[in-house]
């Protein structure tokens, strides 16, 4: 039996809405939020470690989780009051993942190739340049993303898009 969230009161809906709002609290948590079916898979294809996955019924059966999900992520079933506060954007398929952050240092970068293909970006400021930057990039088939002294939470949910889930984005030059 799956745990249930029905009230946006509940503390623990609290604290997932907190991760939404706040880079303090994403940051102490050391988790962030991901949308979306697609989104969620290609995480999970790309080695983000998915902790739990929050589902509307109303929207996604929990059958349709298990065709696409490892049964050891905990599947948490939520009300659809609680699933239009957590969720960002509005045509998601019901389901939020909560997501452990990686470390983004240099040295944990590995390439493919011999002759990656890198972009420098230095102190970007907005989230949604940042975004646009990083789906640019994907789209480019760009290796890696570098950030130099980032002016803005590199979790931000304008930034979390489906190329986050494919580039290496240090945060250290």
């Amino acid at each position: 039996m799956n745990k249930k969230l029905t009230s946006v009161n509940n503390k623990e809906v609290k604290g997932f809405y907190q991760l939404t709002l706040k880079a303090k609290h994403r940051k102490t948590s050391n988790t962030f939020l991901i949308e979306g079916l697609r989104e969620i898979k290609l995480a999970s294809k790309n080695h983000w470690q998915i902790k739990q996955l929050l589902f509307c019924p109303k929207i996604i059966s929990e059958e349709d989780l298990d065709k696409s999900f490892k049964n050891e992520i905990e599947k948490i079933q939520v009300s659809l009051e609680v699933y239009q506060k957590l969720a960002y954007r509005g045509s998601t398929e019901g389901v939020i993942a909560i997501t452990n952050c990686k470390n983004h240092d240099l040295i944990n970068i590995k390439f493919k190739s011999k002759n990656p293909l890198i972009i420098v970006i230095e102190a970007p400021e907005k989230p949604g340049n940042i975004g646009a930057i990083l789906r640019t990039a994907d789209a480019a088939n760009i290796d890696a993303v570098i950030i130099a002294n980032p002016k803005t939470d590199l979790y931000n949910p304008n930034i979390i898009t489906v190329s986050y889930t494919h580039l290496t984005l240090p945060t250290k030059a």
